[in-house]
C-alpha cells in the first residue's frame, strides 16, 4: 500500500512535472469560445499565453466535476492505496466541493485538504506534502502537518496590467484605463483563502519594492520550507528584474539559481495577464 498525492492544476504543476514527482494530477478546464482544453495537459502554459495574447476571446476556467474525482478515488481504493487530495481554495472554486461530493464510500482511504490557496502557494503545500510522503509519513500524518502549516503560506504578486481584470469583469473600464495610464501595478495576496489587493504602486520598480516590503510585513521567509517564484506570460523578463531588485532577500539564505521558478497557468493567468510576477513562501 502506498500513499498517493492527488493535486489539481491550479497548483501550476504541469502533467510532465506531476509525473516526475509521482503525483496524480487532476486538470481544470480552460475554455476559449468553443474550444475546451485540459490545463497543463492538452494546453501548455506557453500555449495558453499565446492564445490569451493573440485571441480576441477571453477564456474561462471550469472546476473539476465530482465524477472525475470519483473515478480517481475508485482507482486508488482498488489499488489498495491511500491518498491525500490537495485542492485550490474552496473560497475561489467549487473544486474542493466536487472532491467532497465524490468522497462518499471512500472515507477510509481518501483524505481531503483545502489548501486555502492557489497557484504557487498551493504548489508550496504540495511540495511539502511530497517531502512528508518521501519521509515515510502516513496519509493521516501528512494531512495533520498540512493543516497545521497551510496558514503560514504567503503568496504575493504584482500584476503588470489591469487589462485582463477589466476583460474578466473584475474591474471597470474606467478604472483600468486610469490605472494603465498611470502605470499602476497592484500588489495581490491570498488571505484566508481569498484574493485581496494589498496596495498599488506607480511603475514596475515601485511594484517590486512594495513586494519586497510585503515579504517583511508578512514575517519573512522560512527557508527550511518550500518556496517558489512564478511569472505569467511568454518570458520571465519581469521576474528576473524582481530577482535583481530583491537580492537582499536571498543573499546568504539561498542561491538565486536554486530558487524554484514556475510558470503560472490559466487559473490565475486568465485574470493577471502576461507580465505578472509572484513569490510564495512559508513565513516565520
Amino acid at each position: 500500500m502506498s500513499v498517493r498525492i492527488v493535486i489539481d492544476s491550479a497548483s501550476d504543476i504541469t502533467k510532465e512535472k506531476a509525473d516526475a514527482l509521482g503525483l496524480d494530477l487532476m486538470p481544470l478546464k480552460t475554455i476559449f469560445g468553443d474550444e475546451e482544453y485540459l490545463d497543463g495537459v492538452t494546453l501548455s502554459h506557453h500555449e495558453f499565453y499565446e492564445k490569451l495574447i493573440e485571441s480576441g476571446i477571453f477564456p474561462t476556467t471550469s472546476q473539476i466535476p465530482p465524477h472525475e474525482f470519483e473515478h480517481k478515488f475508485k482507482e486508488i481504493k482498488e489499488a489498495g492505496d491511500t491518498a491525500v487530495v490537495i485542492t485550490l481554495s474552496s473560497l475561489l472554486s467549487g473544486t474542493y466541493q466536487s472532491a467532497h461530493l465524490a468522497l462518499d464510500g471512500y472515507e477510509d482511504c481518501i483524505h481531503l485538504v483545502d489548501s486555502k490557496n492557489l497557484c504557487i502557494g498551493e504548489q508550496n503545500l504540495v511540495m511539502y506534502a511530497i517531502r512528508l510522503r518521501d519521509q515515510g509519513c502516513s496519509a493521516e500524518e501528512i494531512v495533520s502537518e498540512l493543516e497545521d502549516k497551510k496558514s503560514k503560506i504567503c503568496v504575493l504578486s504584482v500584476f503588470d496590467t489591469l487589462e485582463y481584470l477589466k476583460r474578466g469583469g473584475r474591474l471597470s473600464s474606467t478604472a483600468a484605463w486610469a490605472g494603465n495610464l498611470l502605470s499602476i501595478k497592484p500588489v495581490i495576496s491570498v488571505e484566508k483563502g481569498e484574493i485581496v489587493i494589498l496596495g498599488k504602486a506607480r511603475g514596475s520598480k515601485n511594484g517590486n519594492n512594495l513586494l519586497i516590503q510585503q515579504v517583511a510585513a508578512h514575517g519573512g521567509i522560512d527557508f527550511t520550507m518550500p518556496l517558489c517564484l512564478g511569472y505569467t506570460g511568454l518570458d520571465d523578463t519581469m521576474l528576473q528584474k524582481y530577482l535583481k531588485d530583491s537580492a537582499s532577500l536571498w543573499n546568504g539564505k539561498v542561491a538565486i539559481e536554486d530558487i524554484p521558478i514556475s510558470t503560472v497557468g490559466s487559473t490565475i493567468g486568465t485574470h493577471a495577464g502576461p507580465g505578472a510576477i509572484a513569490v510564495s513562501f512559508f513565513h516565520l
